[in-house]
């Protein structure tokens, strides 16, 4: 069967949250302001890592990468979502949505891929300080960061590929900011069984490998911390997985309350819990992460105290000039 055939529309539209024109200039400016301070926060972080010498280890290549999926993460949806509101249009290409999965499939997973990674990270610093180094190498870190983003991109491709097989006919309107699997597929009047066995198998798959990562370095963790004489010990050794936990609390909170049932199942009320996954999680890393870590707060305050000094010296030099 040829493209034409399985396709008979050009684009769908995207009819976001609401239809009131009030209520849509007041989730403009909020996804704006969203977006805007989820890409300050992400590139101040990665700014921080990579300025300071001292922050050059393996949980802060980590968090570097977590940072920039973030960014594109927050790329993928919300600006479409803000340049339709100013053209005033609904519309989104065919092309556009199947990237925008494609995208979206991608760097959701490999947020779960990082935070896998970030949890086995803590669990050798934790359980094995005096090899960490030697297991933490730099060639080790690069590996694990690689072979995440070829799964996510693989996983990607794969479900894209299912997607655009699907037949779309009269219905192409999504009660959706942007081109969610799930709201696509109960648009299709295809049968979408085998999308759908594909996300509980391969999809399952792809949620389960950094799931269990940190659900095993975890419990490894807690059976190391309950071991520790003193409460000082026990307080700094979860100080430092706080953070990555309550990114994870966030993160696979949505996963499974959206995910992880048919796509038939999927309801407009769905949305919201969407947006924690997309958009409030990847505005609230750079918070609970620089808000928690006194190494980020150093390294961005003497960050700013250089910057103060450069001016100061640029100012200093034009009041000398005649």
């Amino acid at each position: 069967m040829n493209r034409e055939n399985r396709t008979s529309i050009s684009g769908f539209f995207l009819l976001g949250f609401s239809e009131l024109p009030e209520e849509q200039e007041i989730i403009f400016w909020l996804f704006l302001c969203v977006y805007l301070v989820t890409m300050v926060g992400n590139l101040l972080i990665l700014l921080a890592i990579s300025l300071d010498a001292h922050l050059h280890t393996p949980m802060y290549f980590f968090l570097a990468n977590l940072s920039f999926a973030d960014i594109c993460f927050s790329s993928v949806t919300i600006p479409k979502s803000l340049v339709n509101h100013i053209l005033r249009s609904k519309s989104i290409s065919y092309i556009e949505c199947m990237s925008q999965i494609y995208f979206f499939i991608t760097f959701a997973n490999m947020d779960g891929f990082l935070l896998g990674v970030m949890a086995y990270d803590r669990y050798v610093a934790i359980c094995r300080p005096l090899h960490y180094t030697t297991i933490m190498c730099p060639r080790l870190c690069i590996i694990l960061v690689m072979v995440s983003w070829v799964i996510t991109h693989l996983h990607a491709l794969l479900h894209t590929l299912l997607m655009v097989q699907l037949s779309f006919c009269a219905d192409n309107t999504i009660h959706h900011f942007f081109c969610d699997p799930y709201p696509i597929l109960k648009l299709s009047c295809s049968d979408t069984y085998f999308n759908d066995l594909m996300v509980f198998t391969v999809g399952g798959m792809v949620f389960m490998i950094p799931f269990t990562s940190i659900t095993i370095s975890y419990a490894y963790i807690f059976s190391k911390v309950v071991k520790i004489p003193s409460a000082q010990g026990i307080k700094k050794a979860l100080s430092t997985c706080g953070s990555h936990l309550t990114v994870v609390s966030l993160y696979y909170g949505a996963i499974m309350g959206i995910y992880l049932r048919p796509s038939s199942s999927y309801s407009a009320q769905d949305m919201a819990a969407t947006v924690i996954f997309t958009v409030v999680t990847p505005i609230f890393n750079p918070f609970i992460y620089s808000l928690r870590n006194q190494n980020i707060k150093a390294a961005l305050g003497k960050i700013k105290r250089d910057l103060l000094k450069d001016s100061r010296i640029t100012d200093f030099w034009i009041s000398q000039k005649p």
